[in-house]
């Protein structure tokens, strides 16, 4: 008799924990997509010839570009107390983004052409606190570490504004990449679909340090831009607890 009360006294406690489990606890994996946006600024370069001791400054205003990402994203989530959780998690971007080509302006001397500005493999590591609002709707926090390898398309072309004969292709620089580290903030939403399923909707801004471009032309003369790169993504998607 003792052990068919001991029995069934186990199996209620397991009955109740069961009941009491977060159906957003344990591993996940999800694919998202929406929109990205990166903006660079401080994209002057600084310009020298061989041996000078003076430097030039071409002038470029900042640069705005995006599009649909593809982030793919792995995680696990801890219950803590009730209705609160603490995620730890990854992502991967994809796909890259590339700006339009712009120019850099020298004042009473001419124009370089043809530069571009990349972004690509982007990497996030996180942590994301989070709130059960019922048994299916899930709010989260998220902050962590990122990395993305920006990519500085070098000038191409060389208009004078003295001489309209010095005019021509640039020969000799090279596409210049880095890869950054910086930080990640984001808040989001999920919601259970259908047994593990769930959908959701994030926002994310990451900021970068500076990376450093230095590429020389065949004739010796030197291009320099450390600009400043952040960006944000709006992004909804699919995911499935395991």
């Amino acid at each position: 008799m003792k052990m068919k009360l001991l029995v069934a006294a186990a199996a209620t406690v397991m009955a109740g924990s069961a009941m009491a489990q977060s159906a957003f606890e344990g591993f996940y994996g999800q694919i998202a997509t929406g929109y990205e946006n990166n903006s660079v600024s401080s994209l002057n370069t600084t310009g020298r010839n061989s041996g000078a001791s003076t430097t030039d400054t071409w002038a470029a205003g900042n640069q705005s570009f995006g599009g649909a990402p593809l982030v793919i994203g792995l995680g696990y989530n801890f219950s803590v107390a009730p209705k609160w959780l603490i995620g730890i998690g990854a992502d991967y971007s994809a796909i890259s983004q590339t700006s339009s080509t712009f120019s850099s302006s020298r004042a009473g001397t001419g124009t370089i052409s043809g530069q571009s500005m990349q972004s690509s493999n982007r990497f996030n590591i996180f942590v994301a606190p989070s709130y059960e609002i019922d048994k299916d709707k899930l709010v989260y926090l998220k902050a962590g570490y990122s990395s993305v390898t920006a990519k500085a398309n070098a000038p191409t072309y060389y208009t004078s504004g003295e001489d309209p004969s010095d005019s021509g292709p640039i020969s000799g620089l090279s596409n210049q990449s880095s890869t950054v580290g910086g930080f990640i903030v984001g808040l989001g939403y999920k919601q259970i679909i259908t047994g593990g399923f769930y959908g959701f909707a994030e926002a994310n801004y990451m900021s970068y340090a500076k990376p450093s471009f230095s590429t020389t032309t065949t004739d010796g003369y030197n291009f320099t831009t450390n600009p400043s790169i952040n960006s944000y993504q709006a992004l909804i998607g699919v995911g499935y607890r395991f």
